[in-house]
């Protein structure tokens, strides 16, 4: 059971997959929605000979603004949320994007689900990086949601993208309060080792059965390369809403790196996709 969600919404791209997606999940669950919005703070304002009283009003015109795009974005929000009949509430931030990223990753730690807008390559914005920061930083499930995405959210039809590792039976529990709504399950195996028969995709299936849940098993063996185009093939031949999934990577030097599936993935996902690091 999950009852309280967090939706990051982006100050500076558009958000109405997002907006739909978040509040219908938010009353097929019963949730509450928190969302948080940032307007990012730049410090490339100052002339070169401003003084202290023209760099405090400068720094304060700029926080101002960035305040004001975080709320410009959180009431496209409000006024879905009002008309949907949700509980929800609102928080605008006006904030550097190093800030930004520990606030909100610190506030995904404390609710069940982070809902995130897939990050949009072409678009130069601090809104693209804090998905991927809340993937690796919160401890908790993250679901992306496409930038293509029209209308609510729904999870009838499930894809399980299944290794056998760490990462993706984190991911399964987590989204096991979407399992047990779901009408059919698919668990994609992907290169799957016959040594691990006590991880298997049989073995997922005899599993997700004792919640009532009936499996599909479609296997399959691919080239790195070829993982993440199988599984949307997958997806788009079973009409899956949603794709579960480890997110893999780590962090080096500062530098977040991704794992090739989970960064083709989230570079190209044309479905909803639940990940958990």
């Amino acid at each position: 059971m999950r009852k309280d969600f967090l939706v990051h919404i982006p100050s500076e791209r558009l958000i109405r997959p997002l907006v739909d997606g978040a509040i219908s999940l938010a009353v097929s669950h019963a949730a509450h929605l928190h969302a948080v919005s940032v307007g990012y703070e730049t410090t490339n304002v100052l002339p070169v000979d401003a003084g202290g009283a023209a760099v405090a009003a400068i720094f304060e015109i700029e926080r101002e603004r960035a305040l004001a795009r975080a709320n410009a974005a959180l009431a496209v929000f409000e006024t879905e949320a009002r008309n949907a009949g949700i509980p929800f509430d609102c928080q605008a931030m006006a904030s550097i994007p190093a800030d930004a990223a520990a606030s909100v990753i610190a506030s995904a730690r404390l609710h069940d689900l982070t809902i995130v807008l897939q990050p949009e390559p072409e678009r130069q914005t601090f809104d693209n990086v804090i998905p991927q920061e809340i993937l690796f930083e919160s401890g908790g499930p993250v679901l992306f949601v496409p930038y293509v995405h029209k209308g609510p959210l729904e999870a009838k039809r499930i894809g399980i993208a299944w290794d056998g590792s760490r990462l993706a039976a984190r991911a399964l529990r987590d989204a096991v309060p979407f399992l047990t709504r779901a009408q059919a399950i698919t668990v994609i195996s992907i290169n799957e080792v016959q040594e691990t028969a006590e991880a298997s995709a049989k073995a997922v299936s005899a599993h997700l059965a004792r919640y009532g849940m009936t499996v599909r098993i479609q296997q399959m063996d691919a080239d790195r390369a070829d993982i993440q185009p199988s599984i949307l093939s997958i997806a788009a031949d079973d009409g899956l809403d949603l794709i579960v999934m480890g997110g893999y990577g780590h962090s080096r030097l500062q530098e977040r790196i991704l794992g090739g599936v989970t960064r083709d993935m989230i570079q190209s996902m044309t479905v909803p996709t639940l990940m958990s690091h």
